[in-house]
């Protein structure tokens, strides 16, 4: 019963969060629509993502080929629809393993300071001293490019931000009123700061896990399109612009352009949804 009364709690608080803020209600309402596509979409496209047809190849966008087709014959739309959840899922993977690991760690370090505290703020300068996309294209590179290693890379550069966040944010905390309480009470210091702290820090994790999750598209993308990433023929928004950025002086504009948009609307949808995930999670919005 209690977590049913949960659930509906959270239920009204999406719709009174959705229902006073339009920008939110649109960018859920878009991400939706990514998640509806990349599951049921591979199930619905017209034609097979990696069946070639060399006598059907570069055809500008018509009726059959609602996008075109590319450089070997394969459509364009139905490539665009099946890259989909490959993309969200690589985006999800990294953020969510990035944001579980820096999580423990940030609060772990903002709650008990000292050794560790100083170990893991060393360690996170040293990431962050790096350019964090070459950081990910050495790490693919060394360690193979597979759809895991592009994950693991994507999670490693992502992590310096929610530790951080999470570091400071437990920091301030650690001493409040509430958190003495508990302490006398008589709960442990691991229970007091995974069960009472680090709910009260999620509300601005989440800003940061929206922000990431399109950063993580891009970041697959992009080690795709310099050929670190998925490897071809697999359908990949990152690899479609790179096979397409060549036709685009003669004519083929149809091959960069719809990739193109798709990674513009997962990056612009995630965006959108910080301020929504915030206040979705935010104790005091629950008043």
């Amino acid at each position: 019963m209690a977590e049913q009364g949960t659930r509906l709690a959270l239920l009204r608080q999406l719709r009174h969060v959705m229902a006073t803020n339009p920008v939110t209600a649109l960018a859920f309402t878009l991400f939706g629509g990514l998640i509806v596509v990349a599951v049921f979409g591979p199930m619905l496209v017209p034609y097979d993502p990696l069946a070639s047809s060399p006598a059907g190849a570069l055809q500008p966008p018509s009726a059959k080929h609602w996008f075109g087709t590319d450089q070997v014959g394969r459509d364009v739309f139905s490539r665009v629809v099946v890259a989909t959840r490959l993309d969200l899922m690589i985006s999800v993977s990294a953020v969510a393993l990035s944001f579980m690991i820096g999580t423990f760690l940030g609060a772990a370090g903002g709650f008990w300071g000292g050794w560790f505290d100083k170990t893991l703020g060393r360690m996170l300068d040293t990431i962050m001293a790096f350019p964090l996309f070459v950081l990910a294209m050495g790490i693919v590179a060394a360690s193979g490019n597979t759809i895991e290693n592009v994950v693991i890379a994507t999670a490693i550069i992502n992590l310096p931000f929610y530790a951080r966040v999470a570091r400071a944010e437990v920091a301030v905390r650690r001493q409040a009123g509430w958190v003495l309480a508990a302490r006398l009470a008589g709960n442990s210091p691991a229970r007091i700061l995974y069960t009472r702290v680090v709910p009260n820090i999620l509300p601005p994790m989440m800003v940061q896990i929206s922000l990431n999750m399109g950063w993580a598209v891009l970041n697959a993308a992009g080690l795709s399109f310099i050929g670190l990433g998925i490897r071809p023929p697999t359908p990949e928004w990152g690899i479609m612009v790179a096979e397409g950025a060549s036709y685009v002086v003669s004519g083929e504009w149809w091959l960069a352009l719809f990739p193109g948009l798709a990674l513009m609307a997962a990056v612009f949808t995630f965006n959108l949804m910080g301020d929504g995930l915030r206040d979705l999670v935010d104790p005091q919005r629950r008043t």
